[in-house]
């Protein structure tokens, strides 16, 4: 079997969502030596989003997408100690909210996000998912942190990504926080068109971006 075979299981797991076959292909992919990174990148995340495009069209339903959610979670309880390992923790350097947009379920995009932003010395405020864009600037407010996160894996939970920036110009608010965005359907046209502080379609790019926009806001 290629190496990208290893990776394609991954994703062919979450897709039928079988939990004990995507771990087993998550446990595969390590003894192989397929790095943990690309296993969840081309493994995990282009499963989750093969289903949630499906969800979309109407070709698949609730308990699909929860079936894929549930396979989603066995490989990551198999490739996180992995990827932990690659790095180690550093003195904090920023705090950032993380969630999901109202009416968004989905977590393992988040989670994944977040497991890397802690690695690259980040606090992390996780408010969970289906958070509505009221909920985001209150907590904001009270970790008092440094960039809003806001995910979205459907395009019909998208406007609360806009609503977080909308409710933040509204009290006059808006430079208080870099408000970044991210999940499969967003672009950077339509960050770009909500007025968010960035994009970025890759779990360590969401990274690079938070460490970029906290230098800024530094001075740095």
């Amino acid at each position: 079997m290629a190496m990208n075979e290893f990776i394609k299981e991954v994703r062919l797991a979450i897709e039928d969502g079988d939990v004990e076959r995507a771990r087993e292909a998550a446990e595969a992919c390590l003894a192989a030596g397929v790095s943990p990174m690309e296993a969840v990148e081309y493994g995990l995340r282009e499963g989750l989003r093969i289903v949630g495009e499906r969800f979309e069209r109407l070709e698949a339903f609730l308990p699909e997408m929860m079936m894929a959610s549930d396979a989603g979670n066995a490989v990551m309880d198999v490739l996180e100690p992995a990827i932990l390992e690659l790095g180690k923790k550093t003195e904090a350097t920023g705090t950032v909210l993380i969630g999901t947009a109202k009416g968004d379920i989905h977590t393992i995009g988040k989670n994944i996000v977040m497991m890397l932003l802690k690695l690259a010395g980040f606090k992390v405020k996780d408010v969970g998912e289906d958070v509505a864009a009221t909920t985001f600037v209150e907590e904001a407010r009270k970790a008092k942190v440094d960039i809003i996160a806001v995910s979205a894996l459907m395009t019909s939970t998208m406007p609360g990504q806009r609503d977080v920036i909308n409710i933040l110009r509204d009290v006059g608010e808006r430079d208080r926080f870099a408000v970044i965005v991210g999940g499969a359907p967003t672009t950077q046209e339509w960050a770009d068109e909500i007025g968010a502080d960035g994009y970025r379609d890759t779990a360590p790019g969401a990274v690079s971006l938070c460490l970029d926009l906290l230098r800024k806001k530094r001075g740095e």
